[in-house]
């Protein structure tokens, strides 16, 4: 992509909302833009109030219009108070005058019609709750009013994030002679630093490109972290406004706080689908996750998707990891060679024979205490000291080559597989590691609320020794460096969505052993070759495994529906 600046291009001053556009002007009226998540409704080319709150009502299902520039949004609400609500966010501007343009940035380019893009697009949005592109949608844009930039992830040049650009003197001949960003989005699990600040900068330089005076942008008005940026960036508040229709995409907007939002991600998930069922939500304790679901004469609790009806039996099967594996085995379900630790000849003996290890307490969750990979007895006996520490009874296991698959099972049937990956940084060839680190880990904890981070413990450290560095040492520009072991979400590690493409047996065998467990709801930890294969490996079963991950899978309407079956027809899926 080229950026450049056309110093020659006549400018409008922009310090004022903007009026509506006058006949002589050229532009058009009553403005609604086909965006694909839904129309931007350009207010000031509405003569009156009552025109624009029509449209607005006129929404498709399962789309999200935003009403821009509205600068007396009280009259409006006045035409459909039941319907329309204000949007709790800021108008922000960037005067594109005094923008200093960067270099051509080589990891953006525009989207393709002609290839995966819009399927991948639409992947970063569903894992970020937002709205979808319709499909067809790259393929049928024609002009050049709307503009779709995506990042491509330098490791794996997957999609890894996007934001899209609306020249408004190509929508409807703005006499103001400017442009706006719109659903920028940057996916959570993505390593690359700065992708938001890189396509916001990018999509600045395109417009200034095209000779636009400034670029405007909608920000919730408590993204706090969003908003310093912009203002980093050079953008300021501008008086204008944004309506919308009220729907169940935008609910959380207009119905205020509630008293669930101190919950985390995995107990939210299940509380936000409880409510919208209609379904009451009493809240025992935010930190623990607990909280109680009721309807009619039905009443059941729930640590985030551990629930009444999971017996302590089922719970204990799951706990013990050594009785886990012992019943997995027993039907005939594959699973690693394990030993309890007892002696230190037993350990000599189980690592002469595999050479490769992982040690792990029997009990514990989260990645705690977990070592994988380990490849001397020294390594081996201290972390079996480190494990010790959490549980007295600790385990040495076979360590299994391969992809880290977490399988949902609920009620019965597989609901969602993902590919879990370890923490990974890449490099910039300025930072240390131990800086990359932490940049990295500051990211994941904003994407997940805090949930995820990875720790600059002894086994970070072991880590990135074996793969030659330290802490304090520069990575080269655009290598990558996987800083765990384990793929551990709360240990930083990054969840790829694989349902569509998981093989029939390992369908099978994740079913199989949930019935030998007997939980409605779990999650299992497979290693596999590839998952669109039937080679597989069972290492342990969660009993409280975290819907949130496994967005876009249904997985909390599927726990719902398993809590309270007579609401399957509110569910969205």
């Amino acid at each position: 992509m080229t950026l450049k600046h056309d110093a020659n291009t006549e400018r409008n001053r922009t310090d004022r909302p903007p009026a509506p556009p006058s006949a002589a002007s050229g532009s058009r009226h009553n403005v609604a833009l086909d965006c694909g998540w839904g129309r931007l409704i350009f207010a000031s080319t509405f003569a009156n109030a009552r025109d624009l709150a029509r449209t607005l009502e006129h929404e498709e299902e399962g789309r999200r219009d935003v009403a821009f520039y509205v600068t007396e949004p009280h009259v409006v609400l006045a035409r459909a108070p039941l319907t329309l609500f204000l949007d709790p966010s800021h108008t922000l501007r960037l005067t594109l005058d005094a923008f200093a343009s960067p270099a051509a940035f080589d990891q953006i380019r525009p989207a393709c019609a002609d290839s995966n893009d819009e399927a991948e697009i639409n992947r970063i949005y569903a894992a970020r709750g937002m709205v979808p592109l319709h499909d067809g949608f790259l393929a049928g844009l024609s002009g050049t009013a709307v503009t779709l930039l995506v990042a491509i992830d330098a490791v794996n040049e997957h999609i890894c994030g996007v934001v899209m650009g609306i020249d408004h003197v190509a929508a409807f001949g703005d006499p103001k002679n400017g442009s706006s960003l719109w659903a920028l989005a940057v996916d959570p699990q993505a390593q690359a630093p700065c992708l938001g600040q890189q396509l916001t900068v990018a999509l600045a330089a395109e417009f200034q490109a095209r000779g636009r005076s400034f670029m405007d942008l909608s920000v919730l008005c408590d993204n706090e972290e969003a908003i310093t940026l912009y203002r980093k960036l050079g953008f300021v508040q501008v008086p204008v406004f944004c309506m919308k229709k009220k729907n169940p995409i935008n609910e959380k907007l207009f119905v205020g706080e509630t008293p669930e939002d101190q919950l985390n991600i995995y107990a939210q998930i299940i509380v936000d689908e409880a409510r919208r069922r209609g379904i009451a939500v009493e809240i025992e304790d935010a930190a623990a996750g607990i909280f109680r679901l009721v309807l009619g004469g039905r009443s059941i609790a729930c640590r985030e998707s551990l629930s009444d009806l999971t017996s302590a039996v089922a719970l204990s099967r799951c706990d013990d990891k050594a009785l886990t594996r012992r019943l997995l085995s027993a039907a005939g379900l594959r699973v690693a060679d394990q030993l309890v630790v007892t002696s230190d000849e037993d350990v000599r003996n189980f690592f002469g024979k595999y050479g490769r290890v992982v040690v792990k307490p029997a009990q514990g969750e989260q990645g705690r205490g977990v070592q994988v990979d380990l490849r001397s007895l020294t390594e081996v006996r201290e972390s079996i000291k480190a494990a010790r520490k959490l549980c007295d009874k600790v385990l040495i296991e076979q360590f299994v080559a391969g992809e880290d698959l977490r399988i949902i099972v609920i009620d019965g049937a597989v609901v969602a597989g993902a590919v879990r990956k370890p923490a990974m940084i890449v490099g910039d060839g300025i930072r240390t590691i131990a800086d990359l680190i932490g940049s990295q880990s500051r990211r994941r904890a904003a994407a997940t609320r805090g949930e995820s981070r990875i720790p600059l413990d002894a086994e970070t450290e072991r880590c990135v020794r074996a793969r030659g560095y330290e802490m304090g040492d520069i990575l080269p520009a655009g290598e990558g460096l996987a800083v765990r072991k384990t793929a551990n979400l709360h240990t930083g590690g990054t969840i790829h969505d694989e349902t569509a493409n998981l093989h029939p047996e390992l369908r099978q065998a994740a079913e199989k052993a949930a019935a030998v467990l007997d939980i409605p709801v779990v999650g299992f930890d497979f290693l596999v070759p590839d998952v669109g294969g039937a080679d597989y490996v069972i290492i342990e079963a969660n009993e409280r495994p975290g819907l949130a991950n496994h967005e876009p899978q249904p997985t909390a309407e599927r726990f719902i529906d398993l809590l309270f079956p007579q609401t399957r027809g509110a569910r969205r899926h």
